[in-house]
């Protein structure tokens, strides 16, 4: 934990960046309080030794999913693009650790300040409790953390993206590497569906929160590799 407070201190000490995305997003007034989250699989602490942080392509995600009312999908709250999935910590060896505290979830006030990032209260309860609890001993130091990674970054303009012909990804590497100093081709994951459609970028960091080489099973599709993106109607 200690080395984590450590880490965190040297994020806060870095020039404020720009907001991650520039969208439009209206928050709701009132959130209700949530349920504490079911687990989805067993406890597991093990030693963390990278992290990852996950950006959902939330055209595509509202497509697949069939919401139309909810705050990420339903347009009554915004337009969003790349929204937060999730910071999960990573093992340094196996399976990732998960679930490792008995929790509550956030505070309606806390999940609120958040919703511009991660458009759904349930996924933030969720993330809290899953990948959080293997973090901090608060939801609030987790979810500073989350910020301060999300609004650290700069996103690629993917409708734009979209419209090229004969896209890659190596081409969404190259955008993303291009508004993001520090950052290298080696170290920006993608998500696709089995059809080619991008899903997720996820970045991958070492355990000092700087950016590093990802595994190859989350590297996904190779440069040349095809790549579609959904724009949304």
């Amino acid at each position: 934990m200690k080395a984590l407070h450590v880490a965190v201190a040297a994020l806060l000490a870095l020039p404020a960046p720009a907001w991650a995305q520039a969208y439009q997003c209206a928050v709701p007034k009132d959130i209700a309080p949530l349920p504490a989250p079911a687990p989805d699989g067993p406890p597991r602490k093990v030693a963390v030794g990278a992290y990852t942080l996950a950006a959902s392509w939330s055209p595509d995600y509202c497509k697949t999913s069939g919401e139309t009312d909810s705050m990420q999908c339903s347009n009554a709250h915004g337009r969003f693009g790349f929204i937060l999935h999730g910071l999960w910590p990573e093992a340094r060896q196996g399976a990732p650790p998960q679930w490792c505290a008995r929790t509550t979830a956030p505070s309606p006030v806390l999940i609120r300040r958040h919703l511009c990032m991660t458009p759904s209260p349930g996924l933030l309860a969720h993330e809290w409790a899953k990948h959080g609890t293997c973090m901090a001993r608060r939801p609030e130091t987790y979810f500073r953390i989350s910020a301060i990674l999300w609004n650290s970054i700069r996103w690629p303009d993917a409708d734009r993206l979209s419209r090229e012909r004969n896209l890659t990804a190596g081409d969404l590497r190259d955008a993303f590497v291009a508004l993001n100093r520090g950052w290298r081709r080696e170290s920006v994951g993608i998500l696709v569906s089995r059809s080619g459609w991008l899903r997720e970028l996820r970045l991958c960091y070492g355990k000092n929160f700087r950016p590093a080489r990802c595994p190859a099973q989350q590297f996904g599709p190779a440069d040349a590799s095809a790549l579609k993106i959904w724009r949304g109607m």
